[in-house]
């Protein structure tokens, strides 16, 4: 077995751990509305990068890194106690920029008229024909 499917296993595990301690557990009302998009974690498992959005305005957004900051040690604790794992990674919450890398392209696709609406409809529009 490859050290990289061991690695992308323990940061399924990780995500899906911490979204659940983050909906159930976390009772911090700075968090507001976060998701987790991915973990990515270093070859010898000992820091995790932590990937999320978030609902809101800039000003939700500094609240919710605020707050995952305040989490961080409470949540590496509880990851400790439901994973066996021999070291628990260190946990760095980062903004996933990517979303918002997508919807800026989709926007300049419709400014183009490119949309992947405005292209089904010229196809539906050609197999009419």
């Amino acid at each position: 077995m490859s050290q990289g499917s061991r690695r992308e296993r323990v940061a399924d595990l990780l995500r899906s751990e911490l979204s659940e301690l983050l909906t159930r557990t976390v009772k911090d009302p700075g968090l507001g509305f976060v998701t987790l998009t991915r973990v990515d974690l270093t070859a010898d498992l000992q820091h995790a990068r932590v990937y999320y959005t978030c609902i809101g305005d800039q000003q939700a957004r500094q609240n919710s890194a605020k707050a995952l900051e305040r989490a961080a040690p409470f949540l590496r604790r509880q990851i400790g106690k439901r994973l066996h794992l021999k070291r628990i990674p260190e946990l760095r919450f980062n903004f996933d920029e990517s979303i918002g890398h997508h919807e800026r392209i989709q926007e300049l696709l419709e400014g183009l008229g490119l949309s992947t609406e405005a292209n089904q409809a010229t196809l539906n529009d050609d197999d009419a024909e």
